[in-house]
């Protein structure tokens, strides 16, 4: 599962790189909701039932559905990202503007227990830049990334009570990643610099020259569409609950922790340095990347017959998993390594979901909602091609019961343009569009 395209480069005033996880520039690398009842709902998902979606969040409220039922959900996202970055008169657009997250969730209830299994992509965003732009850096190739991040998910839950019920899930994760950077040789230097651990071998030999080429690149990438060429797995898990109050009112909290993916790497040699006169090839690894750990709680509350509101609060733990982005570079043909480091110290991250929906009728529900959340990079360290600057979203939705066992829902999420001047001098403006569709069947 392609997850997410990003593109990396360093302008001549900034090496800034910001790290390729950003697959989610919603939350920051996170999606503002799984699933169109959630996002259509501006992401509220603790204490209410919105499918299969649910073991992506908090996997107890997998417990609101009928004892002795089935369920099946297909699903598609599709983000919509719009970026452009300005300096020095020149302006350069995102080629990135549509990418592709399919999803699907089983789940049984027998008796006090639910569980199943469902694949979600974590997130989808990027950013590419063509050969032409200011942001190639005058290489004359294009500058971009690729980036995916998904999950195959385990999820149970159990009924303790008529009133609580409990959930987790277990994870078991992929990454994978493209690279094609541009930067000059003193910035690709200076990133080696900031890794505080000296180049060996012939290639530490070679660096000094290296350093004062106009142009350098670090190159690797595939040609699969979804797979990248430095890869890794992993694990990862949650934990929830919901408590309902009263017939009206349904409390939820859930907590995933951080991810524990193994380092991604390329074979020995798929990646490159290169530069005017220099070649070389070698292997990336990209060291301990991870998702960051998630702490929500929500409330919802059905006000009438047809009317559900619901709200959460998240924070999500970006400082920890986003203090730095490291690479090591090992060359195959001279000999020796070298490790680079770009300082990120992102914010830990407060997110409000609110929303509604109301059933129009026996078929026809309408939803709405907010997303509101605050900027978790400081923008000194904002990347002008790695801009996971999103704040606030408005959504809407609709389900719609086309037959006894079957239903459709969809939901789109609007971000206004967020405008942020890095640390590098350039101007960076960026807005998103997001569409998801799902069709559910129950047995």
């Amino acid at each position: 599962m392609k997850a997410s395209r990003q593109l990396f480069y360093f302008t001549p005033l900034c090496a800034a790189l910001l790290a390729a996880g950003a697959a989610h520039a919603t939350n920051g690398m996170l999606m503002e909701g799984y699933g169109p009842i959630s996002t259509g709902m501006g992401g509220a998902s603790q204490a209410i039932d919105h499918g299969n979606a649910a073991m992506a969040q908090n996997p107890a409220t997998l417990g609101m559905m009928a004892d002795g039922t089935a369920r099946l959900d297909v699903a598609l996202g599709i983000l919509g990202p719009d970026v452009s970055s300005s300096a020095g008169g020149m302006t350069a657009k995102s080629g990135g503007t549509s990418y592709i997250m399919p999803a699907f969730g089983y789940t049984r209830r027998s008796g006090a227990l639910t569980y199943g299994v469902g694949m979600f992509a974590q997130g989808g965003m990027g950013t590419e830049y063509d050969a032409t732009s200011f942001m190639a850096g005058g290489t004359g190739l294009p500058a971009r990334s690729e980036l995916g991040v998904g999950n195959v998910i385990f999820p149970v839950a159990y009924q303790v009570n008529p009133n609580l019920t409990v959930g987790a899930t277990f994870k078991f994760m992929w990454s994978s990643l493209d690279l094609q950077m541009a930067a000059t040789g003193a910035q690709l230097a200076g990133l080696a610099q900031a890794s505080g651990i000296a180049p060996t071998g012939n290639l530490a030999a070679a660096l000094p020259a290296l350093a004062g080429a106009p142009t350098a690149r670090l190159s690797f990438s595939d040609d699969n569409k979804f797979t990248g060429a430095a890869k890794s797995t992993g694990f990862g898990a949650a934990l929830g609950m919901t408590y309902k109050l009263n017939q009206d009112v349904t409390m939820g909290a859930s907590y995933q922790l951080k991810s524990s993916l193994n380092d991604m790497e390329t074979a020995a040699s798929a990646a490159s340095i290169s530069a005017p006169g220099f070649l070389d090839n070698g292997k990336i690894t990209v060291i301990d990347f991870q998702m960051p750990s998630v702490l929500a709680v929500g409330a919802s509350w059905q006000a009438s017959p047809s009317l559900l509101l619901a709200a959460d609060v998240k924070y999500i733990g970006w400082a920890d998993s986003m203090k730095s982005f490291k690479m090591r570079y090992d060359s195959a043909q001279m000999g020796g390594s070298v490790n680079f480091a770009m300082q990120q110290d992102w914010k830990d991250q407060a997110v409000l979901n609110l929303g509604m929906a109301w059933k129009a009728n026996e078929a026809l529900t309408l939803r709405a909602g907010l997303n509101l959340a605050d900027n978790p990079i400081p923008d000194q360290f904002v990347n002008p091609l790695f801009p996971a600057t999103v704040r606030d979203h408005v959504t809407l939705g609709l389900g719609y019961q086309v037959s006894k066992a079957g239903d459709f829902n969809m939901s789109v999420t609007m971000a206004p343009s967020v405008n942020v001047n890095s640390g590098s001098g350039v101007a960076i403006s960026h807005a998103q569009t997001n569409w998801q569709f799902m069709y559910s069947h129950r047995f």
